[in-house]
């Protein structure tokens, strides 16, 4: 796959855990889009923005999408060469027409035309690929139709067609009609290659969508080659996808799975590290159980129902100092109560799980000036938060993936002096076997016994 080196991508990412099919690019955790401009001033550069919009309504999510576009296209020279991904859930929950179009309607507001928004949702690593314009999910280990899944009964993103141009007009409102869907199928991909698809991409103009089928890596290679053909051409097209297809996009092959060895613990740290528990799926349990039999952690729990009335800063203190005691002789995994405090009022339940996010987050501030070894946080939102607010990273760089496309070791590379190079795991609550928490723990151990 020729490598495009004056590409520069930009991605969008609807939550924290985008950037884990590829390696050595920037993720930017400050929404100041100084920090994109500057890393996309090098062509052939990819620089993730963590945008956390499927936590947003619309409107908000669209405001987003535009503030931080409008100010990365506030640098003409990056406007050379600039394909913008909008990255999300490969189960297609999300904003998934409204944020492309805030992205070619900011484009369009700059003078740059787009020919086409290409949805390509895989995520192979984890069973979700496209086949006939279907999209699937494996579930239990078995292929389902993604209709017939729990993502599609999804509270907020709830959908019913697995046919993705079904799926586009049903989203839209019929705005886009499901006729009107361009689509790159595998007999277009396997046997046409990139003339083929170049062909069929060269018919796009006006925003047209067009759906990518993909089941393997190669796929998706021919169709970045393809796309690449297009841009030389000087056409603008744009991408909806999950995190497979950043990687051809930016040009890139293969995982980049790291040991202990590629785990670099900078000086002057604790001999011990912080495991941050946010998620409350049932599998992160299993994994903190896992983690607690091998008897390695000392376990310091966040008692939810304190953090609710006049206890809360005083029990916030308390928990911050045993964590720092901790921290000088042994690993350590700080965690909210299991017991979910429950409500009728949505706002009410809102307002709590706010509360305890904020919580952990504080008790993060609290204890990283003890400068532990590594810190890993497991469940989505729950990495965002910790690395953003907690640890105050604005910056990080990917260093590549505890397997093939999941659990990504990132390293702060602008961030407060005391996290300044520090490895941080960001950890989506539902991936990995039961061992999957304990093997990342094991494994940044034995970089710190190797230092």
């Amino acid at each position: 796959m020729a490598h495009h080196p004056a590409r520069r991508l930009l991605v969008l990412d609807d939550d924290p855990t985008g950037s884990q099919c590829v390696a050595h690019v920037d993720v930017a955790l400050d929404l100041d889009p100084a920090i994109p401009r500057g890393v996309l001033a090098e062509p052939g550069s990819t620089c993730f923005v963590l945008t956390n919009t499927r936590a947003l309504d619309e409107a908000e999510a669209v405001a987003l999408n535009r503030r931080v576009l409008a100010g990365v296209l506030a640098d003409p020279a990056v406007r050379d060469g600039l394909h913008v991904v909008s990255r999300s859930d490969s189960t297609l929950r999300g904003h998934v027409v409204a944020e492309p179009t805030a992205i070619a309607d900011e484009l369009a507001a700059h003078g740059i035309d787009v020919d086409a928004i290409l949805l390509a949702p895989a995520m192979l690593e984890a069973g979700r690929y496209t086949r006939e314009d279907v999209h699937y999910a494996v579930v239990d280990g078995e292929a389902r139709r993604v209709e017939d899944t729990d993502f599609a009964r999804d509270a907020t993103f709830g959908y019913t067609h697995s046919d993705l141009r079904a799926f586009l007009a049903e989203r839209s409102d019929g705005a886009i009609a499901a006729a009107d869907v361009l689509s790159i199928g595998l007999e277009d991909i396997r046997a046409g290659g990139v003339e083929r698809v170049h062909q069929i991409l060269s018919t796009a103009r006006d925003r047209r969508w067009v759906v990518v089928n993909a089941t393997e890596y190669s796929d998706m290679e021919v169709v970045a080659e393809a796309v690449a053909r297009r841009e030389a051409e000087g056409r603008t097209l744009i991408t909806r996808c999950g995190p497979s297809f950043v990687r051809p996009l930016a040009g890139q092959r293969g995982a980049e799975v790291v040991d202990a060895a590629a785990v670099s613990i900078p000086e002057g740290r604790l001999p011990h590290g912080l495991v941050v528990v946010g998620s409350h799926v049932g599998l992160t349990t299993r994994q903190l159980r896992a983690v607690q039999e091998r008897g390695t952690l000392v376990e310091v729990e966040i008692d939810v129902p304190s953090l609710l009335d006049e206890r809360r800063a005083a029990h916030l203190r308390e928990v911050a100092d045993r964590v720092r005691e901790a921290l000088r002789e042994d690993d350590c995994v700080v965690y909210t109560s299991r017991d979910l405090v429950r409500t009728e009022d949505p706002a009410e339940s809102l307002a709590i799980a706010r509360s305890v996010s904020d919580a952990v987050v504080e008790v993060v501030q609290r204890v990283r000036t003890a400068r532990p070894a590594w810190v890993v946080a497991k469940g989505g939102i729950t990495s965002h938060e910790v690395a953003a607010n907690g640890l105050g990273i604005r910056r990080a760089r990917v260093e590549g993936q505890f397997w093939p496309g999941q659990v990504s070791l990132f390293s702060a590379q602008e961030a407060p002096e005391e996290v300044m190079g520090m490895p941080y795991v960001v950890f989506p609550g539902n991936v990995g076997g039961e061992q999957a928490l304990a093997e990342v723990t094991g494994r940044l151990a034995a970089a710190v016994a190797s230092r």
